[in-house]
């Protein structure tokens, strides 16, 4: 569901007077540079060049209306676009025409800046409808001819995980849908527990304890997770996958856990697989350990996995079986910078792009799959370019690690969340 950002008519004007001197000048000889299109700081891939015509920029209308999400029908008889979306929480639907300045919006007639056009068999249409009529920002660069374009804030589930130093920040828990808990692991013999050094159930806080934290989250309707974190760094995880016993007695503990403190699911972050054995058989390995939990618990309990990205060292994940299986998937997008880059150097948008694009293929659900985003490495800028992504390809959701992050840098992260997103 989209619901508009107010569309800025200054700005939308300003662009158009800007593209004024930009027109083709007969008398020129050399051709003007492309222009390219982003979205949330992302570029848009045309089959269509966007082209600007006596000092109006067009666009194709299907690529960025379904950016956007907005739903496109044509019609070849009467060359109509109908267009809908959500704006403000309502429905509204557009019509435009080829060749007419006059559109109609919930049935009422409107007036355009330019008709829309139809070149190469696409229908492109003037860029400042995107910002009159579907309240996207749109902004434009001189020097070198970029289109920037930002998405309306849109719902979207929204889960944030509560894990290592997350109390502080406890009061973000009521703008979640879910909150996946880390207080739990397999410890290095295999072992499933809720004690150690960094995962485990925390101390109570005078009458705050973990089991009231998990039972205020659900009666606010926001599903508590526990997370089950693993690490194969010494094999410890295809130790536990590999023995039945272990396996066992880890999903005993799994389950017990979940019904002891009140979790409405369990998200398994399973880490490291695939990256020196043998790909194939760790997919096997883990399909059938996530088959044998799911099994295990009650037909009420989520069960999610937080999985790293298809164009990352780690092989040993089946991506189509885990989300048969699961209910959704959370796509750890991150760590793409090299070992040691300081903190807040945002993930390149490109590879986290590339890394969505890859889980869509291989046959994740785009409404079974969340964007993992890593708050350590982004600002209150560059958190917008990847929930940009989320709302780009219609996803289920983002993920937020973690909970004790938003306001660590002091950088306004909470804010900037909530002008892109709000939790459906």
């Amino acid at each position: 569901m989209l619901y508009k950002r107010i569309g800025k008519t200054v700005v939308a004007s300003a662009l158009a007077l800007s593209l004024l001197g930009v027109a083709h000048d007969p008398g020129q000889t050399y051709a003007e540079p492309a222009i390219s299109v982003k979205l949330d700081n992302v570029p848009l891939t045309f089959d269509a060049a966007p082209r600007i015509d006596k000092g109006v920029t067009y666009v194709p209308f299907r690529t960025v209306g379904e950016a956007l999400g907005i739903d496109i029908k044509w019609n070849s008889k009467t060359q109509t676009v109908k267009a809908t979306g959500s704006v403000q929480g309502q429905s509204t639907e557009v019509l435009l025409q080829v060749g007419s300045t006059t559109a109609t919006v919930n049935g009422a007639k409107v007036t355009l800046a330019a008709p829309p056009v139809q070149r190469d068999g696409r229908v492109l249409i003037p860029l400042s409808s995107f910002s009159s009529q579907f309240g996207v920002d749109v902004g434009w660069n001189q020097a070198t001819r970029t289109v920037s374009l930002v998405s309306p804030k849109r719902e979207m589930h929204l889960r944030a995980f509560y894990a290592v130093r997350a109390y502080q920040e406890l009061d973000l828990v009521k703008s979640m849908n879910s909150v996946a808990f880390g207080w739990s692991r397999i410890d290095r013999n295999g072992q499933f527990t809720l004690q150690g050094d960094e995962y485990r159930l925390p101390a109570s806080d005078g009458d705050v304890t973990p089991q009231s934290i998990v039972a205020d989250a659900a009666d606010q309707s926001i599903k508590p997770y526990l997370m089950v974190y693993a690490l194969d760094g010494n094999g410890e995880l295809t130790k536990v996958l590999s023995d039945s016993s272990l396996r066992r007695k880890s999903i005993e503990g799994i389950t017990t856990a979940v019904a002891e403190n009140g979790f409405g699911g369990v998200v398994l972050d399973y880490e490291g697989l695939g990256f020196k054995l043998d790909a194939v058989e760790q997919q096997k390995l883990l399909n059938d350990y996530v088959k044998q939990l799911k099994a295990a618990l009650p037909n009420d309990i989520a069960l999610s996995l937080a999985v790293p990205p298809l164009n990352s060292a780690y092989k040993g994940y089946d991506y189509k079986t885990l989300a048969t299986i699961a209910d959704d998937l959370i796509l750890m997008a991150y760590q793409y910078n090299p070992v040691g880059t300081k903190e807040q150097v945002p993930e390149p948008n490109s590879l986290v792009d590339k890394a969505i694009q890859l889980a869509l293929q291989a046959g994740v659900p785009k409404q079974k799959l969340l964007l993992g985003i890593n708050l350590n490495s982004e600002t209150g800028t560059s958190v917008n370019d990847k929930l940009g992504l989320a709302k780009r390809y219609d996803l289920k959701g983002a993920a937020f690690w973690r909970l004790g992050l938003f306001r660590l840098y002091n950088n306004g992260m909470d804010a900037a969340v909530n002008a892109s997103v709000v939790k459906e």
